[in-house]
């Protein structure tokens, strides 16, 4: 399948357009226009009225550097750029959060040391919550070494982990509760996972809407995905988890098996996004359709003609997965960005700003057809600089006007 065939190796935003689509799949397109024209705050749009989202996960400092070429064994080679800066899935996303408008609280672990310091300034000066942050006596901060390929546009992350790991036992009831207050949304990156069951069992049993990301499969994932409400995964983790034989019948196999999920967005670099909402109107009317050759056909729509994100909606449909089963649902495919060579610089945490924008867009109650465009311009412009977080827009950047006003 054309529009999902590359495998994923970074978020790299382009985008493609789509033009008129044959009625038996969808009624229209969506595609948003960014103007360049400079807004007034005056002229966004209201904040979401709960817009406190909370997120669960790893927050870190990451030491980039940019070369020219990536080095083979016992190479010496010289930097052309280099920053620190606060890295790590949840800490990135809930700086986006936080530069779109919403109020993010943070729960993580830091040790008491300079980097897990330099941590919590750098996320203060952001607008995001640390109240929730355990500091750790005599422990070490979790950091990263990042190369950053300026030929190939790939990055490299080396990960040292912190030490002592966020636990149940750094975290109380009462604690969660005073977190939770005024929550529309928790957010987990799928990092320390035995805290992130218990904090999500909490968010469960106080009707708190969950959104889970998924990079890969790994121990104790599964019973957090049972509480999820919405799932955002790498292009490798639905076949992997699922066992089937291509990521549209793996997106059907999710919503079979977490009949709680809403919605699953499955990343794809620089071809966009697909996603797959569950539908409640389960027409027995309704054709039923091979997934995969659904998705081909709306596949079919793309146009790579236009530079913008663009997406492209299916009306429900019953989607059959051979050998799987069967979901009624809408596809949406996303697609991203064409961002000319000279202006991507680094796509370190492109991703994290794609799950921001999305979180964003949940307490705002955008229609997918809105949401994955928006995503998709919050993560371009997040690559046009180096590190995970220079380049996040804020709210009343113009590239954002036309879906904030």
């Amino acid at each position: 399948m054309a529009c999902i065939s590359k495998p994923f190796n970074s978020t790299i935003f382009h985008s493609h357009s789509s033009s008129q689509f044959p009625r038996h799949l969808h009624s229209n397109s969506f595609t948003i226009r960014c103007t360049s024209t400079k807004i007034k705050s005056s002229t966004v749009h209201p904040l979401p009225q709960n817009h406190i989202v909370i997120g669960c996960g790893m927050t870190t400092v990451d030491f980039l550097a940019t070369v020219d070429g990536y080095p083979k064994p016992d190479d010496k080679i010289r930097t052309t750029s280099s920053k620190v800066q606060g890295g790590g899935n949840a800490g990135n996303a809930l700086t986006c959060a936080a530069r779109l408008g919403l109020k993010p609280k943070i729960i993580s672990k830091v040790g008491d040391d300079a980097q897990g310091n330099s941590i919590l300034e750098e996320l203060e000066a952001d607008g995001v919550d640390t109240s929730f942050i355990v500091v750790s006596k005599g422990g070490s901060s979790t950091f990263s070494y990042v190369l950053v390929d300026s030929q190939t546009k790939t990055r490299t992350s080396i990960y040292t982990p912190g030490d002592p790991p966020l636990v149940p036992d750094d975290l109380s009831r009462s604690m969660l509760l005073s977190a939770f207050d005024g929550a529309r949304l928790v957010y987990f990156d799928g990092m320390s996972m035995e805290a992130s069951l218990f904090v999500g069992q909490e968010a469960a049993g106080n009707n708190i809407p969950i959104l889970v990301e998924a990079e890969s499969p790994r121990e104790g994932l599964d019973e957090l995905l049972k509480l999820a409400d919405f799932v955002v995964c790498s292009t490798r983790f639905p076949q992997a988890w699922t066992q089937a034989p291509s990521i549209p019948s793996a997106m059907v196999s999710i919503l079979l098996r977490l009949p709680n999920v809403k919605f699953v967005i499955v990343t794809l670099g620089e071809d966009g996004c697909l996603m797959l909402e569950r539908s409640t109107n389960e027409d027995a009317d309704l054709e039923e359709r091979n997934v995969e050759n659904f998705l081909e056909l709306l596949c079919k729509e793309k146009d790579d003609s236009l530079a913008i994100p663009t997406c492209i909606p299916s009306v429900a449909t019953k989607l059959r997965a051979n050998g799987i089963g069967t979901v009624c649902g809408r596809f949406f495919i996303g697609t991203a960005e064409k961002i000319p060579d000279s202006e991507l610089i680094d796509t370190t945490g492109a991703g994290d700003a794609f799950i921001g924008a999305i979180m964003y867009a949940i307490c705002s109650n955008m229609v997918p057809e809105k949401m994955l465009p928006f995503a998709a311009q919050v993560a371009a412009a997040k690559c046009r600089a180096l590190g995970a977080r220079t380049g996040l827009p804020h709210r009343t950047d113009p590239r954002l006007a036309s879906f904030l006003c």
